[in-house]
């Protein structure tokens, strides 16, 4: 992780990009590949450096590669995590980001408006503007200090990410978080001490708790509406049925902004820090991490430079 500005020398001839692929994640890496090629060639970038991830290691190395490259671009296709770890290595360099969907979720893409369409997608990014957004910093009981771009939970959250399945991920997509969703209504509750900035502790019980950068989930589910990756602040959210019945009320709330729901709760601040009642589930964009009781999360403003559609 690079917390600080590196330097970027004055770039000489044409510009040159690196690209970092999940490669599990595309169904030909050859015509990715060749497709990616030929619209960066298209737009001056010369010898452009592929870096492929693996199982070891979903983006680290390879982000300090384009780093040390010098790279003017950088462009990763893979889902959430690799998105995740490139994002997080590459805050506060000034090297643009550009995202190619290439995963489940893909929630930094659509938050962001970048279409799941491969090749819409690199005409609409390598064309378009650029982009600050913010990174947050995430520390907690058994986890090194790390960052997001999306968004990060505990209890319910991180067991549906844990239960979808890889193979029937590949099989229906983001339908797999829904099916997992279902299984795991009943999730037991925790409670839960949540600190906003210098604000006195508040505290709850909870199915699970979600702290994000951004606000959409897929199917435009609005989980945090007044989240906005660019507005200096984190969001989060205590969702908190006492009864599996009150489910279908609470998830209609969410997309009726005027339906009042009595089991949602909602902060927004620069640092917000969790801290669970006992050992539960943790998640970072989509990945499940080790489990834990505490997230300490703080807002890094304008931290990210991303490519976006449009001028």
């Amino acid at each position: 992780m690079n917390p600080e500005t590196h330097d970027q020398p004055e770039p000489t001839g044409r510009p040159r990009a690196a690209v970092i692929l999940n490669p599990i994640k595309v169904p030909d890496a050859d015509e990715f590949r060749a497709k990616v090629d030929a619209a960066l060639s298209e737009r001056g970038y010369d010898d452009s450096l592929w870096l492929e991830t693996t199982v070891d290691d979903a983006g680290y190395a390879m982000a300090h590669r384009a780093i040390e490259e010098t790279a003017d671009l950088v462009v990763v296709a893979g889902g959430d995590g690799t998105v995740r770890v490139v994002c997080a290595e590459l805050a506060r360099t000034n090297i643009p980001v550009a995202i190619l969907p290439a995963g489940t979720g893909n929630l930094l893409a659509r938050n962001l408006g970048i279409t799941l369409d491969l090749d819409v997608a690199l005409a609409e990014l390598l064309d378009g503007s650029e982009k600050r957004i913010d990174s947050v910093m995430i520390t907690g009981d058994q986890l090194d200090t790390d960052r997001f771009v999306v968004m990060a939970g505990l209890g319910l959250d991180a067991a549906i990410i844990a239960d979808a399945r890889p193979e029937l991920k590949a099989k229906v997509g983001w339908a797999a978080y829904v099916i997992s969703a279902v299984k795991n209504l009943n999730h037991p509750f925790i409670r839960v001490e949540i600190t906003v900035d210098d604000q006195p502790p508040v505290r709850r019980r909870a199915r699970t708790v979600v702290i994000g950068n951004v606000g959409t989930l897929q199917a435009n589910i609005p989980l945090l509406p007044d989240a906005s990756p660019d507005d200096g602040r984190i969001d989060a959210v205590v969702l908190a049925p006492r009864r599996v019945g009150q489910w279908p009320r609470l998830a209609l709330s969410l997309l009726i902004k005027r339906l009042r729901e009595s089991h949602i709760d909602r902060f927004t601040g620069e640092r917000i820090q969790v801290r669970a009642s006992r050992v539960v589930g943790r998640q970072l964009d989509g990945d499940t991490i080790e489990d834990g009781r505490t997230l300490s999360a703080e807002v890094d403003p304008s931290a990210l430079v991303v490519r976006i559609p449009g001028n």
